[in-house]
């Protein structure tokens, strides 16, 4: 019997009319389509003080740690902010270790204002890699955010993708980690007669 994976998708923006949250929309929506339930987290939604190790975890972000945890896949979305990634996803991250990320699938979106986004996806890759996630190499950077999209009353938060290639790539984001939610079930472990 063949399981649902969950995606989840964690919005690193706090702007309220993010390119970063509507992109994640479409992973969620190609996730979807490839047989996951999804789920979007959305940092705007959740109080999250600068995180302390010497305080407890409070409700609110105890409960947003919970969702990574039970996620099969997780697409963490950011947009550029001085060569790396916002300070919204960073103190989220913070949060969490290896009880949220250990084995689970990791893919990375980031957008940019300008043209550089590579330092940032290598930034997050570095910290996903810190708490034991497994980061799909496809990986999407989106240049020049604001140009990115058109309006379209009909499409996710009414943008839709100038280019159909960049609207491919991010959809390709969605069905990898579908695809490889459950990675660490496919891995061998070595027996003892392996060493």
């Amino acid at each position: 019997m063949t399981r649902t994976p969950t995606v989840l998708a964690v919005v690193g923006s706090l702007r309220e009319d993010s390119y970063t949250r509507t992109a994640l929309r479409y992973v969620l929506q190609a996730a979807a389509n490839a047989g996951a339930e999804t789920h979007l987290l959305d940092l705007r939604e959740y109080d999250l003080p600068v995180y302390d190790p010497n305080v407890d975890q409070q409700d609110d972000a105890e409960n947003a740690c919970r969702h990574v945890r039970d996620a099969d896949a997780v697409a963490l979305g950011t947009p550029v902010y001085h060569g790396s990634y916002s300070g919204a996803l960073k103190n989220f991250h913070d949060y969490c270790g290896w009880d949220e990320y250990e084995d689970t699938t990791v893919g990375l979106l980031a957008t940019a204002g300008g043209g550089s986004y590579g330092s940032t996806l290598e930034h997050m890759r570095s910290t996903v890699r810190g708490v034991h996630g497994w980061t799909l190499p496809h990986q999407v950077g989106i240049r020049n955010a604001s140009d990115a999209f058109v309006a379209a009353p009909d499409a996710i938060d009414g943008r839709a993708f100038r280019d159909a290639a960049l609207e491919e790539r991010v959809e390709t984001l969605g069905e990898r980690l579908v695809e490889y939610a459950f990675i660490d079930e496919h891995c061998v472990q070595p027996t003892a007669a392996d060493d």
